[in-house]
């Protein structure tokens, strides 16, 4: 049975400089005649949905399934044209981290994330990492990202057409969500301090790894 590891994007695996922000003000300007700044709304390991509707709560924008889908179309479009033009990077050691996993056939690559599913291909595709992911839950439809993680978990048993064994099943983010919502589905996790939570933050969540970044491919490895 092959070990299962779900990754988080933002702050996990890469930082978009922003983008994701940049987009959604964009969206909000050209879908909801938006120009005034939102202050206070969270985004860090939260769902896109979520913070979408604390967006339209923030401006007073009445949500209905037309507003949705016009804002979302607005937001992949001027993702796709920010992303290019801001200071994103990998984060250390991202690369060597997936390359080396995704050659070993006993581990299955997957994604936990609070983007959108269009969202998340947009940004890992502009980072030339997308074939890495086989299968994930994204925050398309969930407010919570606990209910991200058991989505993520029914599509890994849709994927390899057979249960998941909790040991062999591993979430690693970047946020205290990330370690909540791996508790969740019964997983095992690393906590990787490169995003907006603090080690000595991250450490109150106590994930079952807790590193400064994803560099020590080897010593990573060990773990899985």
């Amino acid at each position: 049975m092959r070990q299962v590891l779900l990754f988080d994007i933002d702050g996990t695996l890469l930082n978009t400089g922003g983008a994701g922000q940049q987009a959604m003000e964009l969206a909000l300007q050209t879908v909801c005649g938006v120009t005034r700044p939102t202050h206070g709304v969270s985004a860090a390991g939260r769902t896109d949905r979520a913070i979408i509707t604390d967006l339209f709560a923030y401006h007073g924008i009445a949500s209905s399934p037309e507003v949705w889908t016009a804002f979302q179309a607005a937001y992949f479009d001027h993702l796709a044209q920010v992303l290019p033009t801001l200071p994103g990077r990998m984060l250390p050691g991202v690369v060597d981290l997936l390359e080396s996993l995704h050659s070993r056939d006993d581990l299955l690559l997957g994604l936990l994330t609070g983007n959108f599913q269009r969202g998340a291909s947009l940004k890992l595709g502009h980072y030339k990492i997308n074939h890495y992911f086989h299968c994930g839950g994204f925050g398309d439809e969930h407010h919570d990202r606990d209910d991200v993680a058991r989505a993520a978990l029914n599509d890994v048993i849709r994927h390899q057409r057979s249960a998941v064994d909790a040991e062999q099943l591993w979430v690693i983010g970047d946020t205290p969500f990330d370690v909540r919502c791996g508790r969740a589905i019964g997983a095992r996790v690393v906590a990787v301090a490169t995003g907006s939570f603090s080690r000595e933050q991250l450490a109150e969540s106590a994930p079952d790894h807790l590193l400064d970044s994803l560099e020590d491919a080897a010593s990573i490895e060990s773990w899985f």
